[in-house]
């Protein structure tokens, strides 16, 4: 038989045995939730590197040679437009049109030709007589004539006395945008549409220019251009803040900027584009809708605040869940509006860490993306029937009020059982700091349930900075956040910003 103190050291070596391995064992969960962390960060990097953002950019990845082989071989040629009654299908109830292409612009102009048939084929070959003229059969063709660069040369006349050398004149110059520019404001105006609209950088138009006029323009030319009506056009950018911030709605989004040249940074260093719309301006919400771009080299409060001074106080805010939005809101006493579709995206990135046979319909990020597709659902139901906001706030109170308190219920029974710095740890967190906000859409049918109308807004400036991956100076920056509010506010009001931003011609 062992003696008692043997007995005493076998039971603290035990002890600590057993300590040891519970330490051993909370390292091992420690290391596994890092390991399992770890492993979703390089999923979520991976799929972000390589996969396909949308099912567009599956279909457009060979397009660059083959686009017109492939669409042009599902395409059929347009039929041509016709107004008569034979074209028509009847269907119970009234007639629909056969497809068709849709005809085109009345405002573009037109120059008719006229196919006639020779004097020697106009006899009627019955009896003879002379064939009369009783009308035509009309078809219409789009037709593009290549862009022309011409040099406009300004001759001021000279005037002086006969009887003195006292009395000489000089026709004045006209008003110029850029006094002594190489450009006139038309050419200007069609740099900057092709920039800011269609996305085309200014190393491109320069040698556009020059093949079309022959002579080589330098690049910095062209920007320096764009950087003087930039600057010019701010009174109007003024006028537009003015309008959008006593809007009773307001979208607000911010997206990085590269600017290479500033003051005190490095050429690494993220700069910010702020962006900020609204579908209905003025104080009734009635005017015309606003998109505005505005350059900073910070995301702080401090840009932020400067950028809705003056805001209405009964103002919605509709923005992402960036906290200097919150300070916005709770300064100017602003209903603050957090949007569905950010929420949504966490909830698909931590079902997209998972591996594909596990991404099941009972997987708690499933769950709540169902969920959320159930409010869109109401939502789309009332865009389909047309309803008015009184009865979209009804809808919303019937249907979309106890599917957020479903999801209430879901997030409070699982919000302390993830893992924090999981993606779904993180979605969940997202959704609990943003309840508030994110369930307050129903309220009033005036209300939208996201962002979306802002990142569709702020859409176009990615795809220019894509383009041309950066500003060179701080002032570039400005003038083109300048020129992308100008030109997409034109857009989204269906005016031609081309023919906004040159002179009218002197026939008109």
């Amino acid at each position: 038989m062992p003696t008692p103190e043997v007995v005493i050291a076998l039971q603290q070596a035990l002890a600590q045995a057993l300590e040891r391995n519970e330490s051993l064992a909370g390292e091992l969960r420690v290391t596994r939730a890092e390991r399992d962390l770890l492993k979703e960060k390089l999923a979520k990097f991976t799929r972000q590197l390589f996969a396909a953002s949308s099912e567009a950019a599956v279909l457009q990845k060979d397009m660059f040679f083959n686009e017109a082989e492939d669409l042009g071989a599902q395409a059929e040629p347009a039929a041509e437009e016709s107004n008569d009654d034979s074209d028509k299908i009847d269907v119970p109830g009234h007639k629909r049109a056969k497809r068709g292409r849709k005809p085109l612009d009345p405002a573009l102009p037109r120059e008719v030709i006229r196919h006639e048939l020779p004097e020697d084929q106009r006899v009627c070959p019955h009896d003879g007589a002379r064939l009369s003229e009783i009308g035509v059969e009309a078809s219409e063709q789009l037709d593009i004539i290549p862009q022309q660069v011409r040099v406009i040369r300004h001759e001021r006349v000279k005037y002086a006395c006969p009887c003195c050398d006292a009395g000489i004149r000089l026709a004045p110059r006209p008003a110029q945008i850029i006094p002594r520019g190489l450009f006139t404001e038309s050419a200007l105006a069609w740099i900057a549409t092709s920039k800011y609209l269609d996305g085309l950088p200014l190393y491109r138009q320069a040698v556009l220019l020059g093949r079309f006029g022959g002579t080589d323009i330098a690049r910095n030319t062209v920007a320096g251009g764009m950087v003087r009506v930039g600057q010019a056009v701010q009174p109007v950018i003024n006028l537009l803040r003015d309008l959008l911030l006593d809007a009773p709605l307001v979208f607000g989004d911010e997206t990085e900027l590269q600017v290479l040249k500033e003051p005190g940074r490095s050429a690494q260093v993220k700069s910010f584009i702020w962006a900020q719309m609204t579908d209905g301006s003025g104080r009734d919400g009635t005017g015309p809708p606003i998109r505005l771009f505005a350059y900073s080299p910070s995301r702080s409060t401090k840009t932020a605040m400067a950028l809705y001074a003056g805001i209405r106080p009964d103002a919605v805010l509709m923005t992402d869940g960036y906290e200097v939005y919150d300070t916005v809101a709770e300064t100017h006493q602003l209903v603050h509006l957090a949007c569905w579709t950010h929420c949504r995206r966490y909830f698909i990135e931590a079902l997209q860490a998972l591996p594909k046979d596990q991404r099941g319909p009972t997987q708690l990020a499933a769950r709540f993306i169902a969920l959320i597709g159930q409010l869109y659902h109401v939502e789309a139901e009332a865009r389909r029937d047309g309803v008015d906001t009184d009865e979209l706030k009804r809808r919303r109170e019937q249907h979309s009020v106890p599917v957020l308190a479903n999801i209430e219920a879901l997030l409070l029974a699982n919000l302390h059982g993830v893992l924090p710095k999981s993606l779904l740890g993180q979605a969940l967190h997202y959704l609990s700091s943003q309840w508030s906000k994110l369930k307050r859409y129903v309220e009033d049918g005036r209300y939208s349930i996201d962002n979306n109308a802002q990142e569709n807004a702020i859409r176009p400036f990615c795809v220019g900075r894509r383009n041309w991956l950066f500003a060179d100076t701080v002032h570039g920056a400005n003038a083109s956040a300048n020129l992308y509010s100008l030109l997409q506010t034109c857009s989204v009001n269906g005016i031609d910003g081309y023919r906004y931003l040159r002179p009218p011609p002197a026939s008109e």
